[in-house]
């Protein structure tokens, strides 16, 4: 899919209610890439997580919103919940430079992830996603 929406594009979709892919288009699967939850819970999850990326720019400026966008993820594990996650990735290249997770399936921590380390383990982590910009 080429990447034609940038997450200046995608924030500004949704301020005006939509959820829109990294390709620009509002569709029936609200930005998810894969997921393993019920479709009928996809839209709900997307403002969520929405939500969510709008509070990680907020705390991360040095985040160019021209130069990147967002796509998210719905995790199945072979042990533990289901959990959502968010990933910011670089428009020209697609690698993904962070990923967020407001609730791991696996250590029931909000995480964060990113190239910084080399995503060789969280970046921080903290008991809910809130606390992760305290």
């Amino acid at each position: 899919m080429k990447k034609t929406a940038n997450l200046a594009t995608q924030l500004n979709g949704f301020a005006n209610g939509l959820i829109l892919d990294s390709a620009g288009n509002n569709n029936e699967c609200f930005n998810f890439y894969d997921w393993f939850c019920k479709d009928s819970s996809l839209q709900r999850k997307s403002w969520n997580l929405m939500k969510k990326v709008k509070t990680f720019l907020k705390h991360n400026p040095q985040i160019d919103i021209l130069e990147t966008y967002v796509f998210f993820k719905n995790n199945c594990p072979m042990r533990g919940p289901l959990y959502d996650d968010f990933r910011i990735c670089d428009v020209t290249t697609g690698n993904v430079l962070y990923t967020v997770i407001p609730k791991c399936g696996h250590s029931g921590l909000a995480e964060i992830w990113g190239r910084e380390n080399d995503f060789k383990g969280p970046i921080k982590t903290a008991e809910t996603f809130s606390k992760l910009f305290r």
